[in-house]
């Protein structure tokens, strides 16, 4: 099933939900919204759809980071001079280079994660500090593996109970809970559009359901 489905399916879940807790107009559209959403992020995995879309290209990173590491080894020879430990300046600049060189799009994912983690610790919010982690197993998750199992739906509810505490809204969780699963349900090998399933009990068990 491709994106858009997916989104539609989870932002009808969240209406439902939204129905459900007779939320307000702006709560609706936030829960239809949050479903949507949740519907999608299964598919952050490797070869998902979702995982190209959301991150920026390894060019510019790279270009940055080779940028950043540049003006550090200049800096470092104009402090020459007065800073004994200029070299350490030189050092870490040749290394931000020297990495960045090695930057591909398809670790692109991960750094989108190690941010978010940085920017949940900035913020003081564990919702987000959780959903970096999410992304970073992700973006070293074959396709519909654990992003697509139980435990990906007990992580992932676990990180939209935190995000519910934090905006005070009820049926948050229901709604990003209600909008992953019902990626998992119309992933199944069952339905007739599927030619693969999703293996729902990793790491116990590896049949495709």
């Amino acid at each position: 099933m491709n994106g858009t489905s997916h989104a539609a399916i989870g932002s009808a879940t969240g209406f439902v939900v939204a129905n459900s807790f007779a939320a307000s107009p702006s709560a609706t559209l936030l829960l239809v919204g949050l479903g949507g959403i949740s519907g999608l992020i299964p598919d952050l995995d490797i070869d998902g759809t979702l995982r190209g879309k959301i991150t920026l290209s390894h060019k510019v990173i790279r270009l940055a980071a080779q940028l950043i590491g540049i003006l550090m080894i200049l800096y470092s020879f104009m402090e020459k001079t007065t800073n004994e430990r200029w070299w350490l300046g030189l050092g870490i600049g040749v290394m931000i280079n020297v990495v960045a060189s090695l930057i591909k799009q398809k670790h692109m994912l991960t750094i989108t994660g190690i941010a978010v983690i940085a920017g949940g610790l900035t913020l003081d919010e564990q919702w987000l500090m959780l959903l970096g982690v999410y992304i970073i197993v992700a973006s070293f998750s074959s396709h519909r593996s654990y992003t697509h199992s139980l435990l990906g739906v007990i992580f992932f509810g676990f990180t939209a109970s935190k995000l519910e505490a934090s905006l005070g809204i009820p049926g948050v969780f229901y709604a990003c809970l209600g909008g992953y699963i019902s990626h998992l349900i119309a992933d199944l090998k069952i339905l007739p559009m599927n030619k693969r399933g999703i293996k729902l009990f990793l790491p116990v068990s590896l049949k495709e359901l």
